[in-house]
């Protein structure tokens, strides 16, 4: 495996912004499925996830874009949805490095959480990183997808609580 090399600054700013700032409670480790949908559940409310996810973002640098209320939408139109909520956010450092190496991945940025209601509980759902670098084909860009995957992992885990 090729050995990457990153400049001291960029890291560490990286870091700085993305990685878990310490949160009390965490949940259990997020599932990738076949497809690269990373996903974990929530005993919460939809209204506690939101909360935590914000402040998440926050804590990280990291801007809230939209949020798209799907069960808003759908009741607009006469149809129901159980509570499912879209989040763009993104931080333009990060992102820009990626659509730099291939302008393709802008199809897929900025990041997006999915925060919906199943049955009696919450899915948090994700495009897992290494999924979006081996669809876009980034492999030969020196980008810190490890470090994305593990950020976007541990605002899902701080957002869904215990």
């Amino acid at each position: 495996m090729r050995q990457r090399h990153y400049s001291r600054k960029w890291v560490g700013g990286l870091i700085m912004g993305l990685v878990l700032a310490g949160s009390g409670s965490v949940a259990a480790e997020p599932q990738i499925d076949e497809s690269g949908v990373a996903s974990l559940t929530s005993q919460d409310s939809v209204e506690e996830v939101d909360a935590r996810f914000r402040q998440g973002l926050e804590k990280r640098g990291m801007g809230l874009m939209a949020m798209v209320d799907h069960q808003a939408n759908a009741e607009g139109v006469g149809l129901e949805l159980p509570p499912t909520r879209t989040y763009i956010f993104g931080k333009p450092e990060v992102g820009t490095r990626l659509m730099q190496c291939h302008g393709s991945t802008a199809l897929d940025l900025p990041q997006k959480m999915v925060v919906r209601q199943q049955d009696d509980h919450l899915v948090l759902e994700w495009n897992d990183p290494h999924y979006l670098a081996k669809r876009h084909g980034l492999g030969d860009c020196e980008l810190p997808i490890d470090q994305i995957a593990e950020a976007l992992s541990g605002l899902a885990q701080e957002a869904a609580g215990d």
